[in-house]
């Protein structure tokens, strides 16, 4: 068989009706080896929407968890915009259209870009910024489906119409809209797009309940918007010489993740949305907002390595009524295992009264206490059988430091 046949059959088999015969085929072929075909495949053509959506469908199929990178990087983040004046302009209007995923995923890019030089206490490495975590996710809802249209009046975002389309309708894609355009317009009010950059994004016809300008957001959104503002002017801030890196990185983070958190908090105006999944999704929906809840509290540092652990073990589809996690056939044993853990959090914390979050966020308030808290979430991702053992002892216990 030819290398170029082996690509094509490969594109052919990811198909929504032949993803089984792609995985059996790809046993045969190691994931590197088709990893350079594509690229050298790619190399002679233009990256035509369609020719996106077959190397997306492609991707999906070849793993048995999330895909939240490409070549160590977010999902075809090669084909976003590197600077500025890659993104549309009208009458010297930056008009990014953020329901196309490339052009949403463009406003992460250029705001990671554009904030580098002032995260240096995050670490030495280009992928040390706690923005980067927003990126992967945004890849992951993208892979697993969760940016489509839900409804099914469109083919908004499926394999049979433009997969790189975010539909409005998508409650996953209304929640993050609040995290990838909100701090976005944030950063390009503070002047790290350029000076008196003027932004206004694009939005569908007919579709009214989304906020475009900064002004616009502002007025309708001001406490995720004040807390954007916050987080983009501490990093200018952030010069002192006689202030650790450590102790800098901290302030960062707790700037950081106050507005992400009000940004999520926000997210209520999505809530009608909902009503087109299934009820296991939805308490997916809810056990994953609340894990945000406990991760913000301890000031993770979500950069791309550390946010990869968190977003690899998360659900690579949409989930259905029958699915009943640790028992979901098609989906990996870490999947299944995130689910568990996710649902156990969330039913603990509510037969506590919410009381269970509130002991999190009262425990995470010292430098020393937050660094336990990291260490603890990731233990909940990695070995959760032990972590969930000894979890309401040990916030206990921090508890008692503060």
């Amino acid at each position: 068989m030819a290398k170029g046949e082996r690509v094509y059959l490969c594109v052919c088999s990811c198909g929504s009706e032949h993803v089984n015969v792609g995985r059996e085929y790809i046993s045969l072929v190691s994931v590197q080896r088709l990893s350079v075909l594509l690229t050298l495949t790619l190399s002679a053509v233009m990256l035509h929407p369609t020719v996106l959506g077959l190397l997306l469908a492609c991707a999906v199929s070849l793993s048995s968890s999330a895909v939240v990178l490409e070549n160590g990087m977010p999902i075809l983040w090669a084909h976003t915009a590197g600077q500025v004046t890659d993104m549309p302009i009208q009458e010297g209007i930056l008009t990014p259209d953020p329901w196309n995923y490339l052009q949403r995923m463009s406003l992460l890019r250029l705001t990671i870009s554009a904030t580098d030089p002032f995260l240096g206490c995050m670490g030495g490495n280009a992928t040390d910024s706690p923005l980067w975590g927003l990126a992967l996710q945004l890849g992951w809802m993208l892979t697993s489906g969760r940016l489509a249209d839900p409804t099914g009046t469109t083919t908004c975002g499926l394999q049979t119409g433009d997969t790189m389309c975010i539909s409005p309708q998508s409650w996953w894609g209304c929640v993050n809209y609040f995290t990838s355009v909100l701090p976005f317009l944030s950063a390009a009010q503070q002047g790290f797009m350029g000076p008196g950059v003027q932004v206004q994004m694009m939005v569908p016809e007919g579709v009214t309940d989304y906020c475009t300008t900064y002004t616009d957001c502002a007025a309708k959104y001001a406490d995720p918007m004040t807390k954007w503002d916050a987080f983009f002017q501490g990093l200018s801030a952030e010069t002192d010489p006689s202030v650790s890196d450590n102790e800098k990185k901290d302030n960062l983070l707790g700037l950081y993740w106050d507005a992400q958190t009000s940004s999520t908090h926000a997210t209520a105006a999505c809530n009608d949305r909902k009503v087109s999944y299934s009820s296991t999704e939805k308490n997916f929906m809810r056990s994953w907002l609340n894990s945000a809840e406990y991760v913000s509290a301890s000031r993770f540092q979500s950069s791309l390595e550390k946010s990869k652990v968190f977003l690899e073990p998360l659900p690579s589809r949409i989930l259905q009524e029958a699915d009943v996690a640790p028992n979901i056939a098609d989906l990996s044993l870490e999947e299944n295992s995130t689910l568990s853990t996710f649902s156990w959090l969330d039913r603990i914390n509510t037969l506590l009264g919410g009381s269970l979050v509130t002991m999190w966020k009262r425990a995470m308030c010292t430098f020393e206490t937050r660094e336990k808290g990291r260490v603890m979430m990731e233990q909940l991702m990695t070995n959760p059988t032990e972590a969930m053992t000894n979890f309401i002892s040990v916030v206990t216990q921090i508890t008692r430091s503060c």
